[in-house]
């Protein structure tokens, strides 16, 4: 079928990606020797999606293991085999933070800055995302930069956001090229600096960062019409949208159907008529309406013109597959 979304990129379902669905560090605090088997077993269990064996493996040892009671806290907060509980997660992750765990004292300073099992505590999840970023969890320097960006309850500091930001941004943590490309753009309050909003936006679209992607792709494509902007602003809109990132789909779409007809036909090509009906399809089926609904009809009406009723199947089936990996 010629006409396939593009591939995700691989992920390895490994020990090391457990903890990187939030940050990309290992805990730091060693286990005691007796439990480096059982922690092996158990993360073999979870590589293997044998959630409730590896749930019981990490249950058997989290009296002792602070590394056991982390990734305790993971699966009640990521809902692996069980519900999502979030309180439950913040319990867990309160203890391995006792044992000095950077990862836990991070998701510990969330649960502080959200209320989830305790009251709200800035100035405690503070100190904790300090001491995470001193142990080397430089995503905890993200969190704190955002507090401070935001004045949300601790009072405004923009410089000592884009302190925090700059820091974490030249260690190459992604978060952090975000951030700052959101402030440069004014997205967060800051002053418009195009040119450094595009640097930092691509430095995080580079690491895969779905949200730079797309906001890079939008700045190409308003740059102007040269033609090898309007390829990369493609390029960067659709690796969004085929990385899930619903508000793409439509923006992606709307590029496709903007691409240089056949002159032989004065028609789009197949391939990219198929991929304006694809992101079309796609941004439909996570549409609320209102302007955006009525920029997808437009399309609609369009597609009805020009793709024939017989590539419909295939391509419902493709767009449906794409969506089953990201479930609203």
């Amino acid at each position: 079928m010629p006409f396939s979304l593009p591939a995700r990129a691989p992920i390895l379902r490994s020990f090391i990606f457990a903890v990187a669905l939030g940050y990309p560090l290992l805990p730091h605090a060693a286990p005691p020797a007796r439990f480096d088997k059982e922690l092996q077993l158990a993360a073999k269990a979870w590589q293997a999606g044998e959630y409730d064996r590896a749930y019981s493996q990490y249950l058997h040892v989290s009296r002792d293991s602070h590394v056991a009671q982390f990734f305790l806290g993971l699966f009640q907060q990521n809902g692996w085999g069980r519900p999502r509980n979030a309180v439950q997660a913040c319990r867990w992750f309160e203890r391995a933070a006792a044992g000095k765990v950077p990862a836990a004292q991070h998701y510990l300073g969330d649960c502080l800055v959200a209320g989830r099992h305790r009251a709200v505590d800035i100035p405690a999840a503070l100190d904790l995302y300090q001491s995470a970023a001193n142990s080397g969890h430089l995503g905890s320097l993200c969190a704190m930069a955002k507090l401070y960006m935001q004045g949300k309850l601790v009072p405004q500091d923009t410089a000592q956001a884009l302190e925090l930001y700059t820091q974490a941004a030249q260690a190459g943590v992604p978060e952090a090229m975000l951030g700052l490309g959101k402030f440069y753009s004014g997205a967060e309050g800051g002053g418009a600096d195009p040119a450094l909003a595009q640097q930092w936006y691509l430095q995080a679209a580079q690491h895969a960062v779905p949200e730079a992607q797309y906001q890079l792709g939008l700045m190409l494509g308003k740059a102007g019409s040269e033609s090898t902007r309007l390829k990369q602003a493609l390029f960067w809109l659709e690796s969004a949208a085929t990385q899930g990132w619903v508000d793409a789909y439509l923006a992606t779409a709307i590029q496709y159907s903007n691409s240089p007809v056949d002159p032989a036909t004065g028609m789009l090509p197949p391939e990219t008529l198929a991929k304006v009906y694809l992101w079309t399809a796609a941004a439909k089926a996570r549409s609320h309406g209102g302007e955006v609904g009525a920029v997808i009809a437009r399309l609609e009406l369009g597609l009805e013109r020009m793709m024939p009723a017989s590539w419909r199947p295939d391509l419902d089936k493709q767009v449906a597959a794409h969506l089953a990996k990201f479930p609203q």
